[in-house]
């Protein structure tokens, strides 16, 4: 099997040795070569045309989201962030993959021996990523305008949606076509701990409705969308008379915690019927077990498509058992639901 050629960069030559160390215990990746800061891997890239790329956001010379903006607007190629798990590293971390990088990975706070386990397993995938040039995203196809507020009216209905690589991207574009008086919607984004605290802010921010960090016991409200925190739960919703999130403890699923099949799942049983599933891009197969138990519930299930997505994973395998009920593209999706839960189809 052909190796994968991986450009390692960060201004830290610890750092570089520890992510070379991690990548190079799989004979299927190559590390060809290091840089310190920017300018140096921009010969580097001339150089050694690298498959994917580690980036370090915060360098000196150039930030790490400049010189990923520059990437993609110049030679898109798969990027994959490396971050501290500080507020600030978050929040430059979500700046990243919302402008193209296909994933990231959270730098070790302690424990350097097993730093990076995960990443060699994320590189091999981001090899295979769809990367569209920044020119190309910022394109907007022509669809009619979302429901706003005055003509949008709720039937009930709860909307679930899944997402792991290239879900940052994708949960932009479904939730900015949401009006403030949205369906109640839960998510599971695969993401490090500390991350998602930082994509809760920026939803909040850019889409109309309020977006958070789910919290254990939070009620459903309509106009509200509660977010799973990374790391450290699943997010599940229960109750019968009043629905609310419950933050489980629990083993990794399909080797996640939250896991988007606990999540799919759970709305399953607790609505049946009255939910909405929806699987966005993301490597491997969780959801499609959830999201199966949600349509055979009677619940409406959609999944994007191959072409728009990231990473053809999680919807692959979702439409593959028969989980989805419509494939789409990311464009149509936010307006699928609006449409799906819309009180003339109660």
């Amino acid at each position: 099997m052909k190796s994968v050629r991986v450009l390692v960069v960060d201004d830290s030559a610890t750092m570089r040795g520890l992510i070379r160390v991690a990548l190079e215990r799989d004979p299927e990746i190559a590390v060809i070569g290091q840089a310190a800061d920017p300018l140096e891997a921009r010969q580097a890239i001339k150089a050694l045309n690298p498959d994917v790329i580690t980036l370090d956001v915060e360098m000196p010379n150039m930030n790490g989201i400049e010189f990923l903006e520059k990437i993609m607007r110049l030679r898109p190629m798969p990027v994959i962030m490396v971050s501290s798990q500080t507020t600030s590293g978050g929040d430059a971390t979500i700046r990243a993959l919302e402008a193209g990088a296909v994933d990231c990975v959270a730098k070790p706070s302690r424990g350097f021996e097993e730093a990076f386990g995960d990443l060699p397993a994320i590189v091999k995938m981001a090899a295979g990523a769809f990367v569209r040039s920044s020119a190309l995203r910022r394109v907007e196809p022509e669809f009619p305008s979302p429901a706003k507020p005055s003509s949008y009216v709720h039937d009930g209905r709860v909307v679930a949606i899944g997402a792991s690589t290239g879900g940052v991207e994708a949960l932009i574009a479904v939730l900015k076509e949401f009006p403030a008086n949205c369906p109640p919607t839960v998510i599971t984004q695969h993401m490090p701990a500390n991350f998602t605290r930082s994509l809760a802010q920026r939803l909040d921010r850019i889409c109309a409705p309020s977006v958070s960090e789910a919290i254990d016991g939070a009620e459903l409200e309509q106009g509200r969308i509660y977010l799973a925190p990374g790391g450290a739960a699943h997010l599940e919703i229960v109750g019968a008379r009043r629905l609310h999130c419950r933050l489980r403890a629990g083993e990794a699923i399909n080797g996640h915690r939250p896991s988007v099949d606990a999540l799919f799942a759970s709305v399953g049983r607790a609505v049946g019927e009255k939910g909405v599933g929806v699987i966005l891009t993301g490597m491997g197969r969780d959801g499609a077990a959830g999201l199966l138990e949600m349509r055979n519930a009677g619940a409406r299930t959609l999944g994007q498509n191959e072409a728009s997505s990231v990473i053809y994973g999680m919807p692959r395998v979702a439409y593959e058992w028969g989980a989805v009920e419509r494939q789409l593209p990311l464009a149509r999706i936010g307006r699928e639901i609006l449409a799906a839960t819309l009180m003339c189809n109660a």
